[in-house]
């Protein structure tokens, strides 16, 4: 048996406070989970509502399940991939002259060159914050922008000086 004096070392002062709370979330005043936490209902409980209400927890509930090791490494991959297409156009479009004159056709043709170096990493997050509860999918779209953002002039070495 332990001493009462070695079990000090496996707690802190007031671990026994009713007042904590224990569990998977914390809810505000109005019984929701703060800070994105789903709660689960009590072991044995269900929850009663509309039944869009039903469907909108078990939805949210499925959104929260935990990324696989395997998927969490993939989009890691494709975080890269995305990262080295951003570089690419930002050294594809330092190599492309501008050969408008006018004043707006310069503004234009700048304004499209930038959007293509913010393109893949605004196609990475947003593929990933709208395909939260769809990983298929996730994985899917992420691909096709992989064949689609590929920075081209980077590639082929377009206008290129040599």
């Amino acid at each position: 048996m332990n001493s009462p004096r070695d079990d000090d070392a496996l707690g802190w002062a007031g671990d026994d406070d009713p007042t904590l709370q224990t569990g998977t979330g914390t809810t505000n005043a109005d019984g929701a989970a703060a800070g994105g936490d789903v709660a689960e209902p009590p072991e044995g409980w269900t929850v009663a509502g509309p039944a869009t209400a039903v469907r909108e927890h078990e939805a949210a509930l499925a959104a929260a399940a935990p990324v696989s090791s395997v998927a969490l490494i993939a989009m890691g991959v494709f975080g890269g991939v995305y990262l080295l297409y951003t570089i690419g156009w930002v050294i594809g479009i330092s190599r492309i002259g501008n050969p408008l004159s006018d004043a707006v056709g310069q503004f234009m043709f700048s304004l499209g060159l930038w959007l293509a170096v913010v393109a893949p990493a605004t196609w990475f997050v947003t593929t990933i914050w709208l395909t939260r509860s769809r990983p298929r999918v996730r994985f899917a779209v992420l691909l096709l922008g992989v064949v689609l953002l590929a920075p081209l002039p980077f590639i082929i070495n377009a206008g290129g000086a040599s």
